[in-house]
């Protein structure tokens, strides 16, 4: 697709710095102007730098960071966050690679907490470096925001948190709306099939899918679900076996560049052609597919962000600024990356703490808090208060020579219609036909 491999990536990451950029060691860079410890707030972000994830996912989510922690210190965002710093603190940054896997994560985090000094950590695209750091945020009393990962069991392996937040949404909006939209859009489906990494994400993601679909679109026949490793690169035999079954929809929540080979090669051996995907995770190829994806296809930001979010000063903004800076339009990850420093800056602000605010005094000011953000009203209003609600957006893919990508025929569920009550089990809500939901 001639996109730039993530070296590449990496390399104009730090070129594109105007700030100070210190290399501390050997993966870990840090943005932020210098200054004396007790005039900063030191914040630790975990993306991945390397690996299969980093160039669409974890290098767009550092460029991010690096433009609003920028603006952010400059005092340049616009209201309600056009005050310098946070809690009137320069706000420095850390940056390690989420590469390696969780074991690794852990050790990388005690190490930010112990020997990095950082006031709070905010990172993690990969749902399980997200499992086994939650229970350690804990253990370590440190204020942590999980910016991306999706699993749902986030907060089941957590009970009752207390340093642990997530500003992002989980697998469940993701895939209920899914089924949604294809109610509304394509409600002459007869064949489902589908196809997912083989591991907690994937499978969570095609079982409440599939519920979902039970309940919204009982008629329609699932006839297959390939299942590949993650990383594996090459999909000849599941697309081999989606062509045998015959769908006219399939359904996946692969991500990264596990997402786009899939549909890279899926096009060119005709199955998408034959039937319509719908991609969960999809937004974040919205600028890297051109004509790689075929126009139709149905993709997924999870939530309003990339190419979904709304317009708003902040998103208008970001998005600018992002361009400007990185020679692209942000994608979800890196709006995602935006929206949990904002939520640190809405905490440190509003923390009454007289310089660096404790650990206690931001998890009490982002406890079940509304902020404002680049995807509009983000409204901690689940997980005791720890986890965002906000709406779910899909819409179809369209790409000219002329016009560049698009995104059109874009619908949104609220947020109240594709995520449980707080303290429901999210399968069972879907069971029992998703009572409560507000979807009008």
């Amino acid at each position: 697709m001639g996109h730039p491999t993530p070296q590449a990536g990496l390399r104009r990451t730090l070129l594109s710095t105007a700030t100070s950029v210190a290399l501390v060691s050997a993966g870990v860079i840090g943005f932020g102007q210098a200054a004396h410890a007790e005039d900063t707030f030191k914040v630790g972000l975990v993306t991945f730098l390397s690996g299969g994830a980093s160039g669409p996912f974890g290098v767009p989510a550092a460029q991010a960071a690096e433009t609003v922690i920028r603006a952010i210190n400059a005092g340049e965002l616009p209201a309600p966050y056009d005050t310098a710093g946070v809690n009137g603190l320069q706000l420095e940054s850390v940056v390690i690679d989420e590469a390696g896997g969780p074991t690794k994560q852990v050790e990388e985090y005690r190490n930010l907490v112990q020997r990095q000094n950082v006031n709070a950590v905010i990172g993690y695209i990969s749902s399980g470096d997200c499992l086994a750091v939650g229970p350690v945020a804990e253990e370590m009393k440190t204020f942590t925001i999980a910016f991306d990962c999706g699993t749902p069991r986030l907060f089941d392996e957590v009970d009752n948190p207390t340093y642990l937040f997530r500003t992002g949404l989980d697998a469940v909006a993701d895939n209920v709306g899914a089924a949604h939209y294809l109610n509304d859009a394509k409600s002459d489906a007869k064949r489902l099939a589908g196809i997912q990494q083989n591991y907690a994400w994937g499978q969570d993601s095609w079982l409440d899918f599939t519920l979902s679909m039970e309940q919204l679109m009982p008629d329609v026949e699932i006839v297959d679900n390939q299942t590949p490793q993650i990383f594996q690169g090459s999909y000849g035999t599941e697309i081999s076996a989606l062509q045998t079954s015959r769908p006219d929809i399939i359904h996946s929540s692969m991500w990264g560049g596990d997402m786009e080979a899939f549909v890279a090669q899926a096009n060119v051996r005709g199955l998408l052609d034959q039937a319509t995907a719908i991609l969960t995770t999809g937004e974040s190829g919205l600028h890297r597919f051109k004509d790689q994806a075929p126009n139709g296809t149905i993709l997924g930001g999870r939530g309003p962000f990339g190419g979904f979010m709304p317009e708003n000063e902040l998103s208008e903004w970001f998005s600018k600024a992002y361009e400007e800076e990185h020679g692209t339009p942000p994608s979800y990850p890196a709006s995602k990356m935006a929206q949990a420093l904002l939520g640190l800056k809405y905490a440190a602000d509003n923390s009454g703490a007289e310089g660096v605010p404790t650990s206690e005094q931001l998890a009490e000011a982002l406890k079940g808090a509304s902020f404002e953000s680049v995807s509009g009203t983000v409204d901690m209003g689940l997980a005791g208060g720890h986890q965002a609600l906000q709406p779910m957006l899909y819409g179809e893919y369209h790409y000219s020579d002329e016009t560049g990508p698009e995104l059109r025929n874009v619908r949104s569920y609220k947020g109240a219609c594709v995520s449980p009550p707080d303290g429901q089990n999210a399968q069972e809500w879907i069971k029992a036909g998703f009572p409560g939901a507000d979807c009008n």
